[in-house]
């Protein structure tokens, strides 16, 4: 029998599936890097056997392939427990590598499941992968070891931490049973508002390519060939930063003709339209942060999740890029 493959992308899904390395390959989607981090009961909740008012992790698997196992609305341990190996594949990207440490954390109390765990860490978006390509070479499954789980677990835990001040310290910590995390680690840590302008990695890449005129919301959003190549937040995360920086009372964007940005501005053609179409600019406010002259934080509210830290005006922790240290409120 094939193994069960987990991954963390419905385009790697399908390219696994298409490969003919998986008997099923479902894809396990939460958004890590933006909002509070689940909590043990909500991550439970997720796992168990679907109830009918609670989100599953099979969600976003088509029901005609659990309905081919007999797997569809079972709790991941009873459906693992249906197949000799389990393979994880594993995207680079943030918020794929939040997703192992967390899944990895949930699972080791399983020894059931452990026992059958490998891990697939692809150094490259496993959805670009032609199938064919995949089906001819696969990368290396390694064992899940102790090792693996003890990384994983200790990594989670300091991410749901009250304040991120044992994240920073897994960059003075051996990471490399799981080589891509140190850079995740990083990159989470530059999303934190910065020390001089109070605005993350993101936020201020955007208000880079903005400065250079003539720019859309299209030109300001991260992805496949474009110029800003943050790759923690996602396309409606991004969005929902872009909305910050516009409606607020300082503004440091001005031009963006729609919002917000939202799935009901995106199902109306005539509003998306316009929104894609906004011409986007500098405040005189927002070049001063550009410009490193003034703070976002000192003139408009602040209250979003890093994990497990709240921040918010007057509990912000901010991140160094120079110093590449920790700032604590």
């Amino acid at each position: 029998m094939k193994p069960l493959i987990l991954t963390t992308d419905s385009s790697a899904a399908g390219v696994l599936w298409a490969a003919g390395l998986a008997d099923l390959a479902i894809t396990l989607t939460r958004r890590l890097v933006w909002g509070p981090a689940p909590s043990a009961s909500e991550t439970a909740t997720l796992f168990a056997a679907r109830k009918k008012t609670s989100l599953h992790w099979q969600d976003y698997t088509p029901p005609s392939r659990l309905e081919k196992c007999g797997g569809i609305d079972l709790g991941l341990i009873e459906f693992c427990a249906r197949y000799e190996a389990v393979e994880l594949w594993i995207d680079p990207d943030p918020n794929a590598q939040m997703t192992l440490i967390w899944l990895l954390s949930f699972l080791r109390l399983h020894e059931e499941v452990i026992a059958k765990l490998s891990l697939v860490q692809a150094d490259s978006t496993i959805g670009s992968c032609p199938p064919e390509v995949l089906a001819k070479g696969r990368p290396p499954a390694v064992k899940i070891s102790e090792d693996h789980l003890a990384a994983a677990s200790m990594a989670w835990q300091a991410y749901c931490a009250p304040t991120p001040r044992d994240w920073f310290d897994l960059l003075e910590t051996d990471l490399s049973v799981l080589p891509q995390l140190r850079r995740t680690a990083v990159e989470l840590l530059e999303e934190l508002p910065g020390r001089d302008t109070g605005l993350g990695a993101t936020e201020m890449r955007m208000l880079e390519l903005i400065s250079e005129g003539d720019a859309s919301p299209g030109d300001v959003l991260p992805g496949h060939k474009k110029r800003n190549k943050r790759r923690v937040f996602y396309f409606w995360e991004i969005g929902e930063l872009l909305d910050g920086l516009v409606h607020c009372p300082v503004p440091a964007v001005a031009g963006l003709d729609e919002g917000p940005f939202t799935m009901q501005m995106c199902d109306d053609r005539a509003r998306r339209r316009r929104y894609l179409q906004s011409r986007l600019s500098l405040t005189p406010f927002g070049k001063e942060i550009l410009a490193g002259g003034d703070d976002f934080t000192r003139h408009n509210p602040v209250h979003r999740w890093w994990g497990g830290t709240e921040l918010s005006n007057d509990r912000l922790w901010r991140w160094d890029s120079a110093s590449r240290d920790l700032v604590a409120p």
